[in-house]
């Protein structure tokens, strides 16, 4: 008796890798094993580029904070400190956010833990 193969699935599983590839060069976007190596490496690169967007979100931040601190006359380091010693729980983010688009509010922080 012959082997049972099911096509349907099967034709399903690379037709969605297929379409996922769809706009790469060449053998990249139809030729099967190709194009399955392209998927699978451009979701390695989808994973780790998830964790180093974070990482350079944050570098970002501390330059603004860095930046908008030494107008005031402090370092990064030491508003961060001065912050932790007056327990305000405010994140790099909103700190961030404060100096670049609401100067005022961000001084109002820096004098209240001068």
């Amino acid at each position: 008796m012959p082997r049972s193969v099911n096509h349907v699935a099967s034709r399903a599983r690379r037709k969605k890798i297929l379409k996922e590839t769809r706009g790469n060069f060449g053998p990249r976007a139809n030729v099967w094993t190709v194009a399955k190596n392209t998927w699978e490496k451009g979701q390695q690169y989808a994973y780790r580029d998830r964790k180093a967007k974070k990482r350079s979100f944050r570098a970002l931040w501390i330059q603004r904070i860095n930046a908008a601190a030494r107008m005031e006359g402090l370092s990064y380091s030491q508003l961060i400190g001065l912050l932790k010693k007056g327990s305000i729980d405010i994140n790099r983010k909103v700190l961030a956010d404060l100096a670049t688009n609401q100067p005022t509010a961000f001084k109002a922080i820096v004098e209240k833990v001068k």
